[in-house]
């Protein structure tokens, strides 16, 4: 189960995420979470409009499936989905 101290450690795919802070400002948008690399998220933001988003600089709010918002600093999550699952983090 996801919940707001585990998130890191979880998919984000299928997540809803709104960005709150980008170095381009018409990067700010909400929508779901359709794919993820080590350095950008792909979000699905109106019907099959796709915009990818680089997590480096960025500030994400992801919605948990609770209903609780989660900010988190884009910069911690530029590793590999696939490393960041395995990976400890200090204090998030």
């Amino acid at each position: 189960m996801i919940t707001v101290n585990n998130l890191v450690h979880h998919e984000f795919i299928g997540l809803s995420v709104s960005v709150t802070s980008v170095s381009n400002e018409s990067l700010r948008l909400k929508g779901t979470v359709i794919d993820e690399t080590k350095n950008t998220i792909k979000i699905e933001v109106d019907d099959n409009v796709e915009k990818i988003i680089p997590k480096k600089g960025s500030i994400f709010v992801f919605e948990l499936p609770t209903g609780e918002k989660v900010e988190i600093n884009g910069n911690i999550l530029s590793i590999r989905p696939e490393d960041r699952i395995k990976k400890r983090f200090k204090k998030i």
